[in-house]
């Protein structure tokens, strides 16, 4: 996992954040980033992304549709 080699290389090379994100053509921010969760939490996996948003008007919907029902010329 390219996550792992870029810690690893880190951590066994003795090198700088710049050089290891040149070596694996990645941002410094992203070694930074690794960096940083592999101390916090002891891993690298990817942290789970988005998620299920619902719409600021989802807890309106009864209401709105007994709207369109009463005013079906409004839509």
């Amino acid at each position: 996992m390219l996550r792992e080699k870029i810690v690893k290389a880190y951590e066994q090379c003795n090198t700088s954040i710049r050089k290891v994100a040149a070596r694996f053509d990645v941002s410094q921010a992203f070694v930074q980033k690794l960096l940083k969760q592999k101390q916090v939490t002891g891993h690298v996996n990817p942290k789970k992304q988005g998620g299920c948003l619902k719409s600021v008007l989802h807890s309106h919907t009864t209401q709105l549709l007994d709207m369109v029902e009463k005013y079906p010329d409004y839509t």
